[in-house]
């Protein structure tokens, strides 16, 4: 049976059947049975959008999930990813107040792939902590609502989707000139944003126009947006040394090497408490505040322009370009509880200022006592019961001198940025009634770059810390004993600040891809098979990252300016608490920024070089299609198969034992290695010598002095080490969709899906070469080249009952069974690479101690509800999902959410409209997304006879968000605009093995955004 096409349900299914801009090659939906010619139809309106969205689901062979333009001008969104967060089975990672990151079916975002026109886009990162990250997943922060079409959501696969998307595949489309309904037109949007939080607004401008001939056979439409808007964090947190939280040792309890002498019967005296009791209690290492400053100025457009010379040729052109400057400026504050416990404090007048190890000096080691003692019991994420120090004054003995308590950092990122741009070529050729040939032609470029990284940072010396610890929602009551005044320097009694260290380097990645793609579709017509689609794709792309760090000119550091001091504002984390210290000062960035740009010189982009960090990779994709689309009256859907092959060419950094090579003067002409020419000794790598000394400080021969500090840097430069490795997938698909009734389906999806690992995984620098002299076994730690490609099989069923106009009730199952999932740590037996044994002066083959991989595996349902409430205006959009997770090594999968759920409540009389959106995202492991390939998270820990992960996971606590939005039309060619984001200010915070273990709390604040549009 065929489905009934009513002129709204045509224009639709040709929009998501490729007979639109969507009709991209490797993206294209199955094309639907044949219909009569649509009708024009303009929609507008929420009521309309939800009936467009459900009539493109209702018609495609695969299950998919919809957003269409009129969805993302109506939402309270400004971002794509804000507007798929409120899809089913997707969740997002929100950094600051905006939702950047996308994942589906409990996955994390690198294994969402992510489209425009049918090809992938290269983006980059506006933090530097994501600009060093080497993730794969999409920042959509730079991609403003205003310049999308449609975005279609695969939650099944098809052979004819590009691979890469392990959980899914998002296709967003930008529009099309010859699809809009007027021969000259446009519209244009004015208005301001209002950040609650920094308190200040900033101007929303967009707009788009839009020309066709009067043939209707070629158009040009152009789009501009300019979107400013401030923003401001506010967190407390553990702040400051030894970041995290750690277990109390008791001297002569314990078999720690370096105990925590200070706890002892008689410093407890009067609390009821003896120091055995104290004995394997979780406490924080440090808590803290920071204070951070932005500004996200967004500016950018897109041209499209649309030729079809003959009724059967169409070509279409677009280019997208979007940068975002997103200058930022931290001021941490924080405490040194454990360090101070540890013996790791000291006077402002010691020899050793060390916080990283104990003073070798005993004199220097100074162990503060613990007073006033509450101990607690908290659950971890795992059921277990562990006691934990809620609060406690950690103080030196009396009669001693202030000592370390703390630090005091200011960070500013000037030039922080961030672009994505692409230009697309499409072809489209009705050879005849039954061939039809399509051809993509792409290139992409993206960056995420910050040009100085600067940073000052000072000891605090007091006498003692006081903290008390009041759960997840709520900040902590911290403060600092005896600390001195507020502002750098110390005072005659030896408390307040000293000047430590400064900071400026400077990061940059670079991201491109050009990829062509070609396919065809013939029209079988032969019993119950309908379409025949084959198509090819290759693809080049190029992934670097770099990190360069400036020389210091002085040993000694200027004097600190006397102005430009300010201090924390009043109403600083008020949503979260008040019982906090506030003391922390900071310079502003003016000045700040002049200090620091005085302390440091650059000797051009090769010196600056930190190798270490260096990612240099070349990854050729190649795939080729073949997918039977087929039709038998209630049964309808595609089986196909595609082959992928992935080519990885990687330079891997390693490091030249000490003594081969000497760096190269870098204000000379360079002077190559002669015993390793290959050794790169034009770059210092953190290599530092100041003002008036003589390079290299030799003092005879080509041995640096030793009072050169940095002298192993001087004498071991780094090389690279080519590697090449072949990796070839077959993904088979089958999809089935079957008509219970007119108005209900069942749809199954059989699917095998692929993911990529992430770029450092396969390319970053190796450290800590070693032979061993018995077993002439070489090791080295560092990425593992022979990783292979994640692979998932994928299982869906879904059912959907459209059971009145703009109605559906659907329930779905999904199941996912991943190999190849990254397994951190551990000794690869047959993985190796070939780097230079410094004894025998031999290149040997080292094993490496990487990551391996293992199997991981999903399931979940979700479930969904949207209905118009009779005809008041009144409607209601809702869905829930659960996936459980489970990984072979027993830790939880990074980024997965258990639960998500959206409601949203809506009204629409064609004058006034109004959208009320709740959405929740639960617990998840936040910990970074591309780990290094060397962190060993194999560990475990016992404690209080508990077994736990040696390597603690950072947890994001749940969530809950609201934003709203209105507008009214005062004619058809005037509307204003309202919406709020971040409406309930949520506290979003993080923990480590539970809940009583907090880590991090932070708001954003609220926006409200008010624009006026005008149509033409």
């Amino acid at each position: 049976m065929r489905i009934q096409h009513t002129a709204i349900a045509t224009a639709v299914a040709a929009l998501a059947l490729g007979l639109s801009h969507s009709a991209h090659a490797q993206t294209t939906a199955p094309a639907a049975a044949s219909a009569p010619a649509a009708t024009t139809v303009e929609i507008t309106g929420i009521r309309a959008s939800l009936e467009k969205s459900l009539e493109t689901k209702r018609a495609s062979s695969a299950l998919v999930e919809v957003v269409t333009a009129e969805d993302v001008g109506k939402m309270p969104d400004k971002n794509l990813a804000d507007s798929l967060q409120r899809l089913a089975t997707i969740a997002v990672r929100t950094d600051y107040d905006e939702a950047e990151k996308v994942s589906m079916r409990g996955n994390n975002p690198d294994m969402t792939l992510i489209l425009f026109n049918g090809h992938t886009v290269s983006g980059g990162d506006w933090f530097i902590a994501d600009q060093q990250s080497s993730s794969r997943s999409t920042s959509l922060s730079l991609m403003p609502s205003s310049v999308l079409n449609q975005a279609l959501v695969y939650r099944t696969s098809q052979a004819n989707i590009v691979d890469g998307g392990l959980a899914g595949t998002i296709n967003v489309t930008t529009r099309q000139p010859l699809s809009q309904p007027k021969p000259f037109g446009g519209v244009v949007s004015l208005g301001a944003v209002y950040s609650t939080l920094p308190g200040k607004s900033a101007p929303d401008l967009s707009a788009t126009m839009n020309w066709k001939n009067a043939d209707g056979d070629f158009g040009v439409m152009g789009q501009l947006f300019a979107e400013k808007r401030y923003m401001r964090r506010d967190s407390l947190s553990r702040n400051g040394f030894n970041f995290g939280w750690t277990t109390i040792d008791i001297a002569g309890l314990s078999t720690s090497a370096n105990p925590m002498r200070g706890i002892t019967d008689a410093s407890l005296a009067g609390t009821g408490l003896r120091a055995a009791d104290l004995n394997g209690v979780r406490m924080p290492s440090a808590m803290g505040s920071e204070f951070v400053e932005g500004v996200r100025d967004r500016t950018g457009g897109v041209i499209a322009l649309q030729w079809k010379p003959t009724k059967t040729v169409d070509l279409s052109l677009a280019s997208f370009r979007s940068a975002m400057n997103a200058n930022n400026y931290g001021r941490l504050n924080g405490s040194a509880m454990e360090a101070m416990l540890r013996g790791q404090s000291f006077y402002p007048s010691a020899s050793e200022p060390n916080t990283n190890a104990a003073p070798t000096v005993a004199a220097n080691r100074i162990y503060p006592e613990i007073r006033n003692p509450v101990i607690a019991t908290g659950t971890t994420y795992w059921g277990d019961e562990l006691r934990y120090l809620k609060s406690a004054d950690i103080v030196f003995p009396a009669g001693t001198r202030p000592a370390l308590v703390g630090l005091n950092d200011n960070s500013y990122r000037d030039g922080a940025r961030a672009t994505s741009a692409f230009t697309d070529l499409n072809a489209k050729w009705d050879v005849s009634d039954r061939l039809v040939v399509k051809g993509l032609l792409s290139t992409t470029k993206g960056t995420g770059e910050t040009l100085e990284d600067q940073g000052v940072a000072w000891y605090r010396f007091g006498q003692g810390v006081t903290y008390t610890l009041n759960g997840l929602d709520a900040a902590p009551n911290f403060g600092y004993i005896n600390a001195g005044t507020n502002k750098p320097g110390l005072n005659a009694d030896g408390t307040g600040y000293q000047a430590f260290t400064q900071r400026n380097s400077r990061s940059r990645t670079l991201d491109t891809e050009q990829a062509l793609a070609l396919n065809a579709e013939y029209d079988v017509n032969w019993n119950m098979l309908t379409t025949l689609d084959v198509g090819v794709r290759h693809a080049d792309h190029k992934r670097n990252f770099q990190r360069w760090v400036y020389t210091r000119k002085r040993v000694a550091y200027d004097p600190l300016p006397a102005t430009g001091l300010e201090s924390l504002p009043s109403n600083f984390a008020s949503a979260i608490g008040s019982g906090f210290d506030k003391s922390g000062f900071y310079y502003d960035q003016n000045t700040i920024q002049s200090w620091i740009d005085n302390q440091w010189r650059s000797y051009g982009d090769d010196w600056d070089r930190l190798m270490n960090s260096y990612i240099d990779m070349r990854e050729r994709q190649s795939a080729a299609y073949v997918m039977q689309n087929f039709d038998q009256g209630k049964l309808s859907g595609n089986v196909g198969v595609r082959f992928v092959r992935t080519e990885v060419d990687a330079n891997i950094v390693n490091r030249l034992p000490a003594g081969f090579c000497l760096k190269s003067d870098p204000t000379k002409p360079t002077v190559p290695c002669a015993r390793f020419p290959g050794a790169i000794v034009d770059a210092a790598d953190l290599y530092n010598w100041y003002d008036g000394d003589l390079f290299g400080k030799v003092t005879g021969g080509t041995t640096p002095s030793a009072a050169n500090s940095t002298a192993a840097a001087y004498t071991q430069p780094y090389f690279l080490v080519p590697t090449k490795r072949i990796f070839n997938n077959v993904l088979p698909s089958l999809n089935l969709r079957y008509e219970l009734d007119k108005n209900m389906l069942l749809r199954g999806g059989l699917s095998q899906t692929m993911g990529r690992q992430n770029y450092n995984v396969w390319a970053q620098g190796v450290t800590s070469p070693t032979c061993n002299a018995n077993t002439g076994i070489c090791t080295v730690v560092g990425p593992n080249p022979n990783l292979k490609p994640l692979t998932s099989n994928n299982l869906d069923v879904n059912w959907s009952w459209y059971f009145a106009r703009r109605s559906l009730v659907s329930v779905g199952y999904f199941e996912s069974k991943i190999r190849g999932y990254t397994k951190f740590g551990g000794l690869q037996q047959d993985t190796f690479i070939e780097l230079l044994d410094p004894v025998t002066d031999t290149l040997k083959n080292y094993f490496v101690i990487s990551a391996g991989q293992q199997k991981a595996r999903i399931k979940g349902f979700d479930i969904g509800y949207e209905q118009p409430i009779g005809s008041t205006g009144f409607g209601i959009t809702s869905n829930i999902s659960r996936a459980k997770t489970r990984v072979e090594d027993g830790r939880p999968m990074t980024g997965a959410s258990e639960w998500a759920a959206n409601l949203g409540l809506y009204y629409d009389d064609n004058k006034f409209s109004a959208r009320l959106v709740f959405n929740y995202r639960g617990e998840y492991v936040a910990t970074a997304t591309a780990p290094a390939p060397n962190s060993n998270a194999q560990t475990n820990v016992v404690i209080q006879g508990v077994t736990l992960p040696g390597t603690a996971l950072t947890w994001a606590a749940p969530v809950t968000n609201v934003a709203f939005s209105a507008g009214y039309k005062f004619s058809q060619a005037f509307e204003l605009n309202f919406s709020a984001t971040n409406l309930t200010d949520p506290v979003r915070a993080q923990y480590r093995y539970g809940e009583y273990e907090l880590q991090k709390q932070d708001v954003s604040g609220r926006q409200y955004y008010l624009n006026a549009r005008y149509r033409f």
